[in-house]
């Protein structure tokens, strides 16, 4: 349904933020899984049908901000909950921490890994190594990981190509740079933290958690850093009771 419906402004709504190399396309296949929400998707810069546009923190913060303000108004005026898987995360606890009083809570998928930790030297490397392999190499050699791992259907046809590694070096150095479980300390609204149990980006869940206000822990037993693509089903019962607490709030 188009946010700009007006049958769709007494839902809540929800805005999801992808990942690296992925784009709004990611979250296509939640609309059946959450038919009572209003889904508000984005292209990062650099990513989907942006793939091209340097990827700066200021274009991709100002992409947040346009989606929560048309999510805003497809609710009629209640605040969204706003979701980022990821990079996606990250940049929802930036824009969160920057924006206080604009959200009705806060979901941060596979974003728990404290980038001011030895971790971030293995992502420094992995950018150097890239421009080795070839991003066209590097796409196929992780999408096959990706359904190896379970990625099946629609979430398999929605993997890309080569081209969304481009940004891949300037979203990670901001990320490494700015991100981090201090942003949560100003949030004040209710955070979700989602892990897959065998994501290295969980490390570090207790010191996001220690920061937050508010918050609630989901671990998804037997699932990696993937499971937006592996396993949907558990994804999005954790999005749906995060905007339910919104939303009754």
């Amino acid at each position: 349904m188009d946010a700009s419906d007006p049958g769709s402004r007494s839902r809540p709504a929800l805005v999801l933020v992808h990942g690296t190399r992925m784009s709004a396309a990611q979250w296509e296949p939640y609309r059946p899984l959450l038919p009572d929400v209003e889904l508000v998707t984005v292209d990062l810069p650099g990513h989907g049908r942006r793939v091209g546009e340097d990827f700066t923190a200021q274009a991709a913060l100002a992409t947040i901000g346009h989606a929560v303000r048309r999510a805003r108004d497809a609710a009629g005026g209640t605040p969204p909950v706003l979701c980022g898987h990821s990079l996606g995360g990250y940049l929802a606890m930036m824009w969160a921490d920057q924006h206080p009083g604009q959200l009705g809570g806060l979901v941060l998928l596979g974003a728990t890994a404290d980038p001011r930790s030895r971790l971030a030297g293995v992502y420094r490397g992995f950018a150097r190594v890239l421009p080795l392999v070839g991003p066209d190499r590097m796409a196929r050699a992780v999408n096959a990981v990706m359904r190896v791992l379970g990625a099946r259907g629609e979430h398999a046809r929605l993997l890309p190509d080569g081209a969304a590694y481009a940004s891949l070096p300037a979203a990670w150095e901001l990320v490494m740079s700015g991100a981090g479980p201090q942003l949560l300390t100003s949030v004040d609204v209710p955070v979700t933290l989602v892990n897959g149990q065998f994501d290295q980006m969980r490390l570090h869940v207790d010191r996001y958690a220690a920061a937050c206000r508010q918050v609630r822990v989901v671990t998804v037993p037997r699932a990696s850093h993937l499971l937006p693509a592996t396993h949907p089903e558990q994804v999005a019962d954790a999005l749906r009771r995060a905007w339910e607490q919104s939303w009754s709030g």
